[in-house]
């Protein structure tokens, strides 16, 4: 069903309020781990799994809750899971103890794996070909507007309410959402959508899990311990079993024929990559401005919305230029973009002023905007109608669990430099370890003993170790840049451009 030009953009206002809500969530838990320790007498594992939890659950329920949303109805589901993620928001606030959050996460989790994959199948849903770049550059530019915002809300919020205030905030946010959805967007579903397969649901979670948490657990117990290779090999045995099932499933839930479509599988490289170098970037570059440069919390949120500034401007140069290029050239052009803007961060100085770091920032920015917001069209126009759904799952899926990779790989790189860069010479054993472990130990070691020779050795070994996980990123995206140059599609028969309307079947959705 067509839906009128003023009531899909209002649509899509609601649509971006709810990522809003994702987006910020993300950030705004780590601002307040110290908090929670305090006030809950949480201890390092118990903080760990609150984290943690939300990720095992929206990693494993990304490609069920898609295709769930093809069969039974995308805004219902959508609804639903918005009310789940309100509603544990709720219960967090609340919540008596560590316990208690945890659970809570876990049920975040579900409504934000329920949320994130539906939220982006309504897109082709409701806007029309000749609109969808604009309407995906809102929609990509609403979660990452969270990411910054997380720490200058949290900031706020923990210094002068209570702690359950971070997650009380979502609580408004998705119902005001949720509302506007129900009432402005369209039910649609694909009728002819599979049912849910169990063993394949079984297969693709239980790998999922056990892939995120062994990614999660390798920085801080060695990419060799036991433990970690175990949960890695049962997620590549649970994955390959899940790939070959799907091969012959009569009802698969995953069309691996898009695999053998290069106008899919391209643009997900690059938005695979876009991803994990965004991860990457967003895990060391607060503690730098933190720890290195010595702002606080909400100075740090706000340092960092130059790269979101260079996001938007990226989105609207690819709104102005994709329709006649195609989705390639700006693709291609991103993630170069993307390279220098990591490349000249590589160079960083632990003596350098925020002046430098703004300016590489902006860069980077623009690069993600160039990268990102065409691969989401491109791969937005290559799904068939009928599986939007479960197309938005896979795609989803495949960009979380890169970021998850992102984080651990990079973070592994940072740890390994740093180590080797600090010097704690004449220290005692505990805080020798302490200072080895994080800059922050370090700092607080410092203050401690008084021993500026310290602080200054751990900030030149930080950003050392910085300068090589932003040197790896750049590495990361002029690979990118050159497979997809080599070959991705000049213009996919689906891309954006002159004529796509009389390429491009009008979106005709089946309404309940």
């Amino acid at each position: 069903m067509e839906v009128p030009y003023a009531r899909r953009w209002l649509g899509l206002g609601a649509l971006a309020l709810a990522m809003l809500a994702l987006g910020f969530d993300m950030t705004i838990l780590n601002l307040a781990l110290t908090t929670l320790s305090e006030e809950l007498d949480a201890g390092t594992s118990a903080l760990q799994w609150i984290v943690d939890s939300y990720l095992l659950v929206f990693a494993a329920l990304l490609l069920p809750a898609g295709l769930l949303g093809d069969r039974f109805g995308r805004k219902r589901l959508l609804l639903a899971g918005l009310a789940v993620f309100g509603a544990a928001s709720l219960a967090g606030a609340f919540a008596g103890g560590a316990a208690g959050v945890i659970a809570a996460r876990l049920f975040m989790g579900l409504g934000a794996a329920v949320v994130t994959p539906l939220s982006m199948s309504m897109l082709p849903a409701v806007f029309p070909p000749a609109e969808r770049t604009r309407a995906v550059a809102v929609w990509s530019a609403s979660m990452a507007l969270g990411l910054p915002l997380g720490p200058l809300l949290g900031g706020w919020l923990l210094e002068h309410f209570w702690w359950g205030s971070i997650f009380l905030i979502n609580v408004p946010v998705v119902a005001a959402g949720g509302v506007a959805i129900a009432l402005l967007l369209p039910e649609t579903r694909d009728p002819a959508a599979p049912r849910v397969d169990g063993k394949g649901a079984v297969l693709s979670m239980g790998g999922l899990a056990a892939l995120v948490y062994g990614v999660i657990e390798a920085p801080a117990r060695g990419w060799g311990d036991p433990v970690v290779l175990a949960a890695l090999a049962a997620a590549a045995l649970l994955l390959a079993g899940f790939t070959l099932w799907e091969r012959r499933a009569p009802e698969p839930m995953m069309d691996v024929r898009l695999f053998r479509d290069p106008a899919f599988v391209w643009p997900m490289v690059a938005a695979v990559a876009a991803n994990l170098v965004m991860a990457g970037v967003l895990f060391v570059l607060p503690q730098y401005l933190e720890a290195v440069q010595g702002n606080g919390v909400l100075g740090t949120g706000v340092r960092l919305v130059p790269m979101l500034l260079g996001l938007l401007a990226g989105g609207i140069v690819t709104d102005r230029v994709a329709p006649r290029t195609g989705h390639k050239p700006v693709i291609v052009t991103g993630l170069l973009v993307m390279a220098a803007g990591l490349g000249w961060g590589a160079l960083t100085d632990a003596s350098d002023s925020y002046g430098t770091t703004c300016a590489w920032l902006v860069v980077l920015g623009l690069g993600c905007g160039l990268t990102l917001i065409p691969s989401m069209d491109a791969l937005i126009a290559a799904l068939p109608e009928d599986q939007a759904g479960r197309g938005s799952g896979l795609v989803q899926t495949l960009r979380q669990t890169a970021g998850a990779l992102g984080v651990a790989g990079l973070g592994s790189l940072l740890s390994a430099v740093y180590r080797g860069g600090v010097s704690t010479a004449g220290l005692p054993g505990d805080a020798a370890g302490a200072a080895r472990d994080s800059i922050g130990g370090a700092a607080a070691v410092a203050d401690r003993l008084g021993d500026g020779a310290l602080l200054a050795s751990a900030r030149d070994a930080y950003v050392q170790g910085m300068d090589a996980v932003l040197g790896a990123c750049a590495v990361a995206a002029l690979a990118a840049a050159a497979l997809l140059w080599a070959f991705q599609p000049r213009r996919a028969a689906r891309d954006a451009g002159p004529g796509a309307d009389d390429r491009e079947s009008d979106h005709e959705h089946a309404a309940s």
